[in-house]
């Protein structure tokens, strides 16, 4: 298993602030995956804030060199911004099986950007991704967990969230588990299955969300 490496400019573990914050973990810049910038056509759209985070696998094979997952990226990004119409690539953030972060869709990794990786519940969410695929039986590695862990901390730790909490969303379309309107409540370490009908984040995936929120109200101090 080859770690890809970059540099990581200064300030990228920005000092936490508050009682319940966590440092800013090293994250990939789209600059540095090589994210081609002239496929967004649209401004980014805020939120007042991330209170959930939903967990997401994508779907691609567990073998891959982590050398490559720049690679993976670009061409991830071209199917949601073009072939999905959705302007650039869905999720917030995106975590390698090496435990690098990536960072995803445009707009500022500390700012509430609204993505396109949850249906009705985009707006107040991040999304979070696990490159590979994690249903019953397929393990899932220790750097990746440990990873968005570490990012979670910190993102939901920006607006004072705790990992191990609830927090209500409202539906913003039908297409979700809830109709649009409906005022739902999630832990705010969720799995992308809480709120769509689907069974993303697989499985065993789904199984280690308690841990990570531990990991993450720990890293809170907590």
């Amino acid at each position: 298993m080859q770690q890809t490496e970059f540099v990581v400019g200064p300030g990228a573990w920005s000092p936490a602030s508050g009682p319940h914050s966590a440092p800013r973990p090293p994250i990939v810049s789209r600059e540095q995956w090589g994210a081609d910038e002239r496929l967004r056509h649209e401004p980014g759209e805020y939120a007042h804030a991330v209170r959930v985070v939903f967990v997401h696998h994508t779907d691609n094979p567990n073998d891959y060199d982590c050398a490559e997952v720049p690679s993976l990226l670009r061409a991830m990004y071209g199917d949601h911004a073009t072939g999905r119409d959705w302007d650039d690539i869905g999720y917030n953030f995106l975590v390698d099986r090496c435990g690098t972060v990536y960072e995803g869709r445009a707009g500022g990794t500390d700012r509430p950007v609204v993505g396109a990786h949850a249906q009705g519940f985009n707006k107040g969410s991040a999304g979070i991704a696990a490159i590979g695929t994690f249903h019953e039986g397929t393990p899932v590695p220790a750097a990746l967990t440990d990873a968005i862990a570490r990012l979670v901390a910190w993102k939901l730790g920006l607006a004072g969230v705790d990992p191990r909490g609830r927090a209500a969303l409202v539906s913003t379309n039908s297409m979700s588990r809830y109709r649009k309107g409906a005022r739902a409540v999630f832990d705010t370490v969720s799995g992308h299955r809480d709120g769509d009908p689907t069974d993303c984040p697989g499985a065993e995936m789904a199984e280690r969300l308690p841990e990570i929120r531990q990991k993450a109200a720990r890293l809170q101090g907590r």
